[in-house]
């Protein structure tokens, strides 16, 4: 017999290659559960509602931090942000972690062509790509690109060059938040992906004694929200309406809540306040057509798998690298510790795996990692935070987990760190190493108040308690990452040379735009502007800035 199998290996190796399940590995960027499957009546989103009725869908999969670097990094190396110490976007992992192996270069190790499109790891405002990750190089379009002349500036957008870790892109103007135009679906980002993970996959048909790890990250609906005119003629605009909660939880801390800075950096959003209903609307709108545009790329993807003979011996996970706040407690985009930045959409079909069935089971970002590797039949990561959840897919009505967790930071060194179970969440701010009894707490109940409008920690004590016991048994947070090369300086006469540099009309005043140049966290900049603005004059004097703090 044994003799057998050997003659059988020799003349015919890839019958025994072809046990290993290729990966199909769906990245989405923004995308919230706002979809069919998920129970929404307006979105349309055949395509991922498809792939629900192939796998396990799962309602309770949170992110383990609301922004996409730290999000992607949970994704790909299996660690959580508090674990690397690095929730900002321009940190890259390796250094936090130099010999980090990340999914994709796990996967390669173990006999995989790894291949990678479009937005895997965060590329931009400062970070890189992981060559080290791929077998091949990474492909991938513009991350921000516009199909109508009037906008596109000669000189690129803001957006634009932040995505292409260009200097100055402060300078530049900004872009659209939005565009309808009569173009085909390659003529976008997400259109050009699908093209090439087609050609991909019409490749790998003619290497059938070499499995494949396919990472294909979509753009949209990140902002801008560029789609093809049919798209947005999916949509009635008279069909949305604007959350009725439009103010932040009762009771909750003054900056738990997101500025939205990202939003206001594009075109007509205003510096400061909400936008207007009309405005409001329209994003609503921007949004869905997004969304609905990157469903139909990924339909052509599934296809591709499909008709290349793929479709029985592949694992597909599709997973949103965070939430998205879509008006409702005033706010806009992500960077929260609230469940409509945290809660992800997350789907997975493998062989053996029987379809169209759902979980409550709560899982996190860092528990794919394992996950894929044991449905390979790999060893278990060496160094991660996450746990298989490959019983959960199948027998749904279990879990591995009775909490997720997850964090943002906010100013100042403040880290929230979030308990997420059944019922509740609670988040506890403070300093990584300060003692628990400086914390602000925030605690949310999911069953009487789903929909977050008030903060309940100073009323249940008893549960504050208990889910204060869950957070104690995880590691305290690191700090965030110092950068060697960009070591904060705050003595008075540093002080006062940043605010030279940023005051170009020296005119002794800093304006808010003024104030944003070359900020590390620009999404939580502008936060501290009217804290440091003392007279409220909407400027910030010499002396203010000084003493402001240190950024």
């Amino acid at each position: 017999m044994r003799r057998f199998a050997f003659l059988l290996f020799a003349l015919c190796p890839s019958l025994f290659a072809a046990a290993k399940p290729n990966v199909l590995l769906i990245c989405v960027d923004d995308l919230k559960p706002l979809l069919r499957c998920y129970g929404d009546k307006i979105v349309q989103s055949p395509n991922i509602d498809r792939l629900a009725q192939r796998g396990v869908l799962f309602e309770k999969a949170f992110c383990n931090q609301a922004v996409c670097s730290p999000s992607r990094n949970a994704l790909t190396t299996g660690l959580r942000p508090q674990t690397l110490g690095i929730y900002d976007l321009p940190t890259n992992f390796r250094q936090s972690l130099p010999d980090a192996v990340t999914l994709p270069q796990y996967f390669k190790a173990n006999g995989y062509r790894a291949e990678g499109l479009g937005k895997i790891f965060h590329v931009g405002h400062g970070n890189v790509n992981d060559e080290a990750s791929w077998s091949v190089p990474h492909y991938s379009p513009k991350t921000i690109s516009y199909a109508l002349k009037e906008n596109n500036p000669p000189e690129s957008t803001r957006e634009q060059a932040l995505f292409e870790n260009k200097k100055e892109a402060w300078k530049l103007p900004r872009g659209a938040p939005t565009e309808n135009a009569e173009v085909p679906d390659h003529r976008y980002g997400d259109g050009m992906i699908a093209e090439e993970a087609i050609q991909r996959l019409e490749a790998a048909k003619a290497k059938p004694e070499e499995p494949f790890f396919l990472a294909v990250g979509f753009l949209k609906p990140h902002l801008p929200f560029v789609a093809p005119k049919k798209y947005w003629d999916l949509y009635d605009p008279a069909s949305f309406k604007l959350p009725e909660l439009q103010k932040a939880p009762e009771g909750a801390p003054d900056f738990a809540p997101s500025s939205w800075g990202e939003l206001r950096q594009y075109q007509d959003m205003p510096d400061k306040g909400p936008v207007t209903t009309e405005q409001a609307i329209h994003l609503i709108h921007g949004y869905h057509a997004a969304t609905s545009y990157m469903d139909a790329q990924l339909g052509k993807v599934l296809d591709a798998l499909d008709s290349n003979g793929f479709a029985e011996n592949t694992i597909i996970v599709l997973w949103g690298d965070h939430g998205w706040h879509l008006g409702d407690h005033g706010m806009w985009c992500k960077h929260t510790n609230y469940e409509q930045a945290t809660r992800i959409p997350l789907i997975v079909a493998a062989p053996g795996v029987q379809p169209g069935q759902r979980t409550q089971a709560l899982v996190e970002t860092v528990d794919i990692y394992p996950t894929l590797a044991e449905l390979a039949s790999l060893p278990a990561p060496a160094k991660r935070d996450g746990r298989s959840f490959a019983s959960v897919l199948k027998n749904p009505g279990t879990s591995t987990r009775n909490h997720a967790i997850h964090v943002y930071p906010r100013g100042e060194g403040l880290v929230g760190r979030a308990i997420r179970t059944q019922r509740h969440r609670l988040v506890e701010w403070k300093k990584p190493g300060e003692a628990p009894e400086s914390a602000i707490l925030e605690l949310y109940d999911y069953e009487t108040d789903p929909a977050e409008t008030k903060n309940l920690a100073a009323e249940q004590p008893q549960v504050v308690a208990e889910l204060r016991k869950l957070l104690a048994t995880h590691p305290e947070a690191k700090p965030q990452l110092s950068h060697k090369a960009e070591t904060k300086k705050s003595s008075k006469q540093d002080r006062g040379a940043a605010f030279d540099k940023r005051d170009t009309n020296k005119d002794g005043q800093l304006t808010l735009e003024e104030f944003l140049v070359k900020q590390p966290d620009p999404d939580e900049a502008p936060k501290r502007f009217p804290i440091f603005d003392k007279d409220g004059n909407g400027t910030l004097s010499r002396e203010e800035y000084i003493k402001g703090g240190n950024k």
